[in-house]
């Protein structure tokens, strides 16, 4: 069906024939006839230089009022005494600018009543805690307790933004900080939870941020990345998930002789981000400039994970477990703690204070929850049965060469015993497997007979090599 000269006009905005700005941003538009719009600003434009050409506006105006009053008579008496009268005509501003002639199509479309309506969000189709947590499963090996405290939060995040304010109860949101030494998966808990998620999530670092006016990334940049993360979709954004790691490093430093700039200053101006607030920030950018423009965006409803590692938490922890006496029949040793692997869940908010974390920041975190520590089975899991484990990305690597690679229990075991000495978590399984499959990824292009590589665990310990088939012969060939 074809679009009347109204519907068109009321699908495409106008555009100044000049600036080519829409009127959403050059205001209100001066119709000129022949579909030319003109905006305000260039029209006082065109003014200003007219006057300053010694034409003057106001006698143009008083040329046309006499044109418009002329009568026969006085026009008789004007040409007796020689008088030209003077005639006003249009400007052609297609001539007046170069011939460009008037706009093409307009580009720039204004939103249907369709993009504004809002996606009802089925409450329904919230998944349950326990489909959260299975999909976690997948890849994360172990930490049951964290992965059940996370898939409820978020379970809850979901339900709260579904259901708004229905009635005069208020859900208010539980913001989470996670402890647990290095390696044990706290960041890769968080993205893979932003894969199986569908709202925006954004994943900052504390360790950049200072107080306002200082070199380094103010506090509303971490807002800045979620808003990035929706799209630039306000509305989105507001519904979306913070994580903040590294949040141990923006503890209060010992020496309170120089001003904090990157450590208490920091949770001081988060409060109020935490708690939720107005904060103005730039779209599109992660620095506030002139030239960038700005937006609101509300945290009442932005759900915040802060996460660290706290290294020498575990010593307050142990001085406070031994500050009873260690005499008498009721007495505890004093290497009681000294080798409990989880230490750090008999965490309290006063370790917390002594560590240098503030109590008003601390208080917007009321959920507080530890990882354990990996174990050698843990990470013998780790390397094998995730849907993206280590050995998998070999084997994909080595098939794409035609080559089939398996690793026996005992190389795997000798991998994490490797990595457990190293005292880096998981993140040391990498660095152990990059060093023995150097040699393998780097010979095995060479000869296009190889079959199959079997990795021992006398391979991994330096006393034997591994196992190698060729095609269409037996095995039992080692090359050492």
């Amino acid at each position: 069906m074809a679009k009347n000269q109204d519907e068109i006009k009321e699908e495409y905005p106008k555009i100044c024939f000049l600036c080519k700005r829409p009127e959403s941003k050059a205001g209100k538009m001066v119709e000129m006839g022949g579909d030319i719009c003109i905006c305000c600003e260039c029209m006082q434009r065109a003014v200003d230089s007219m006057q300053a050409s010694g034409l003057s506006y106001n006698g143009l105006v008083n040329l046309a009022d006499e044109e418009s009053t002329e009568t026969p008579e006085n026009t008789e008496e004007k040409e007796k005494k020689g008088s030209k009268i003077p005639s006003i005509s249009m400007i052609n501003l297609s001539d007046l600018f170069g011939g460009m002639g008037l706009p093409r199509q307009q580009v720039k479309k204004k939103k249907t009543k369709e993009q504004h309506e809002e996606k009802v969000f089925d409450i329904k189709a919230i998944p349950a805690p326990h489909k959260i947590k299975a999909s976690l499963d997948e890849y994360v090996v172990g930490q049951e307790y964290a992965k059940k405290v996370i898939s409820v939060a978020v379970y809850n995040h979901y339900k709260r933004i579904g259901t708004g304010a229905l009635d005069d109860i208020e859900i208010e949101k539980s913001n989470m900080l996670m402890l647990g030494p290095t390696g044990c998966g706290k960041t890769y808990l968080v993205k893979t939870l932003a894969r199986l998620l569908d709202v925006p999530l954004a994943i900052a670092d504390a360790t950049s941020l200072t107080e306002a006016g200082y070199i380094g990334d103010d506090i509303e940049s971490v807002i800045s990345r979620l808003l990035a993360a929706a799209d630039n979709d306000v509305d989105r954004a507001e519904q979306g998930i913070v994580f903040i790691d590294e949040i141990d490093k923006i503890a209060k430093k010992k020496n309170a002789h120089q001003r904090d700039v990157s450590g208490e200053a920091v949770q001081q101006g988060m409060l109020k981000l935490l708690e939720g607030s107005e904060v103005e920030v730039p779209v599109g950018a992660a620095s506030k400039n002139a030239m960038v423009p700005m937006t609101t965006v509300n945290t009442k409803n932005i759900l915040f994970i802060c996460g660290g590692a706290f290294p020498g938490l575990e010593e307050i922890i142990r001085e406070r477990l031994n500050r009873q006496a260690s005499i008498g029949f009721l007495g505890d040793l004093r290497d009681k703690y000294d080798a409990d692997p989880d230490i750090l869940e008999k965490v309290t908010v006063e370790d917390l204070r002594s560590f240098g974390m503030i109590p008003e920041f601390i208080g917007r975190l009321p959920i507080i929850f530890s990882l354990s520590a990996l174990t050698r089975d843990m990470l013998v899991r780790i390397l094998k049965e995730p849907r993206n484990a280590i050995i998998k990305q070999y084997q994909k690597l080595l098939a794409l060469d035609e080559v089939e690679l398996t690793m026996d229990d005992g190389a795997l075991e000798a991998i994490a015993e490797k990595a457990l000495e190293k005292k880096t978590g998981a993140r040391a399984l990498r660095a152990i497997i990059e060093e023995f499959m150097l040699d393998i990824m780097y010979e095995i292009p060479k000869d296009e007979n190889i079959g199959s590589v079997k990795i021992t665990r006398e391979y991994i310990e330096h006393t034997g090599g591994p196992v190698i088939s060729l095609r269409n012969i037996p095995p039992q060939i080692s090359c050492s």
